[in-house]
């Protein structure tokens, strides 16, 4: 699929579908609208009132033409009340209008952004919608309606005002680099356990590299023994799977301004082990890598993309499985830095395994690490299931991050770090223990991987909520969802310096 740009008049543009996006209080508004309506008699007004369009979110409106124009449809696609719009509801309603595209097997769609709508910013948004809206994990669909590709070639921006064919090549380049690297993750997160193994990840990180002239590391049980990092392979022992631990660099060509490692949990099958999850808490525990896979789908788009940083992609990839060899309450632990854990529920894992990677990342000597988990449950009831908690050891760190992740359009909410917590993590027999008590499971989740972080600024995100939904909404599809690539691609590319 190709995206284009046109600047003009509506009426005599050739397309199968032309998408406009309407606000609650702004039906009406604007010469695009009133040139459209004077083509058809007046007929958009008056489907408008008598179908009760008003614009809200998700609501939408097709009309066709019947040839007395060029686009063959024209779609109302509602965007709620004006003073509420984000620029990623344009990444919305472009994913909305492509899915609109394929019941009448569109070629060509159109999505018309009015004043005030058409910067670069409102571009980008849109033209990452284009491609989202194309997304789909399909693979194991034995139907062949099931699996037919959509028949879009082209989607074109339209616009009251030229921004110029090389500035939009620009945004439009980096939107499907932004895109892809956020299906990339999807595909990985919807991949059934069985496939995305430990070995599988490592492939992937293999294929990653190469792909983008990345250097690359996997260690295995023996190199990760060797290291120190009993954390993480107490939580692989109980497993047939074996363990692999990823390490992905990116360098820029010149000298680097700064090092930033970013530490995904590769958890690819979180059974619970011995602390074993209910079958309804276990079906969509092939998730459990999404940090993993976000950082490895980020590095690529950020080597693509040539950002000016030394950026490390690292993650511990295990199953947590009961077995005889498995890891066991009440178990004492010794991480690569050196502290020593009692183990108190072996479903706390994600930690553990993010413990050892931190310190291995903080040996790596980095200007700023960030971590990606879908490491509490606990995170999901206190923010509900489509934001992501953020804690943090730097206030200014956090700052440009949370202005990132605003911009990416990727919903995340700051929580604290409590010193008063830390109690709850004091064991008897070791330097602490796994988990805390009930309350503020999220917080002492935080607290205990500050213990290997040290002085290095750092970021913790808890994407537990939001890396997997079981609905569909605009951009965002039914399924793993690609949380954390679009933040992270916008921090290192816009707010890194």
């Amino acid at each position: 699929m190709k995206i284009a740009l046109h600047v003009g008049s509506p009426v005599d543009l050739r397309c199968d579908l032309l998408a406009i996006p309407v606000f609650e209080d702004q039906l009406r508004v604007g010469d695009m609208f009133q040139a459209l309506d004077r083509g058809l008699g007046g007929l958009l007004g008056r489907l408008l009132d008598e179908e009760q369009f008003k614009g809200k979110k998700s609501q939408s409106l097709s009309v066709h033409t019947h040839g007395k124009m060029g686009p063959q449809r024209i779609l109302f696609l509602g965007m709620g009340p004006r003073a509420d719009f984000h620029y990623s509801d344009l990444r919305h309603v472009a994913a909305r209008s492509v899915r609109s595209s394929r019941g009448i097997t569109a070629r060509a769609i159109v999505l018309m952004l009015g004043q005030g709508l058409d910067d670069e910013r409102a571009l980008q948004m849109a033209s990452e919608g284009f491609f989202l809206g194309r997304y789909r994990f399909d693979r194991y669909l034995s139907a062949e309606d099931a699996r037919k590709p959509d028949a879009l070639e082209m989607a074109t921006l339209l616009l009251a005002v030229d921004h110029g064919q090389e500035a939009f090549n620009r945004i439009a380049r980096r939107a499907e680099i932004t895109a892809n690297a956020v299906m990339r993750a999807r595909d990985l997160v919807n991949e059934p356990a069985s496939e995305v193994t430990p070995t599988r990840m490592a492939a992937e990180a293999q294929k990653t590299a190469d792909k983008h002239g990345l250097e690359v590391r996997i260690l295995g049980p023996k190199e990760c023994r060797e290291l120190g990092m009993g954390m993480f392979l107490a939580v692989a022992q109980g497993s047939d799977q074996e363990p692999r631990f990823i390490h992905l660099t990116y360098k820029p060509k010149g000298k680097a301004r700064k090092r930033v490692c970013l530490v995904g949990k590769g958890v690819t099958f979180d059974s619970g082990g011995l602390s074993l999850k209910p079958s309804n808490a276990m079906e969509d525990m092939k998730v459990d890598m999404s940090g993993g896979a976000a950082v490895i789908s980020a590095i690529g788009a950020l080597a693509e993309l040539e950002v000016p940083f030394e950026i490390h992609a690292i993650t511990a990839c295990t199953e947590n499985m009961p077995s005889g060899k498995a890891y066991k309450l009440g178990d004492v632990i010794k991480s690569m830095n050196g502290k020593t854990v009692e183990i108190n529920n072996t479903d706390a894992e994600g930690r553990l395994t993010l413990g050892d990677a931190i310190s291995y990342a903080i040996g790596l000597g980095p200007d700023e690490l960030f971590d990606f988990a879908t490491l509490t449950g606990a995170c999901v009831v206190a923010l509900g299931p489509h934001v992501a908690g953020m804690m943090t050891n730097d206030q200014s760190l956090a700052d440009r991050w949370l202005a990132a992740a605003k911009l990416a359009g990727e919903d995340m909410w700051q929580l604290p770090l409590p010193e008063r917590l830390k109690d709850m993590l004091k064991s008897e027999i070791a330097d602490m223990r796994n988990t805390g008590e009930r309350y503020g499971g999220a917080l002492t989740a935080g607290l205990f991987l500050r213990e290997f972080v040290g002085k290095t600024p750092w970021v913790h995100v808890d994407i537990a909520g939001p890396a997997h939904t079981d609905k569909e909404f605009g951009a965002i599809p039914k399924g793993g969802t690609g949380f954390g690539v679009a933040t992270i691609v916008e921090y290192l590319s816009n707010h890194g310096q």
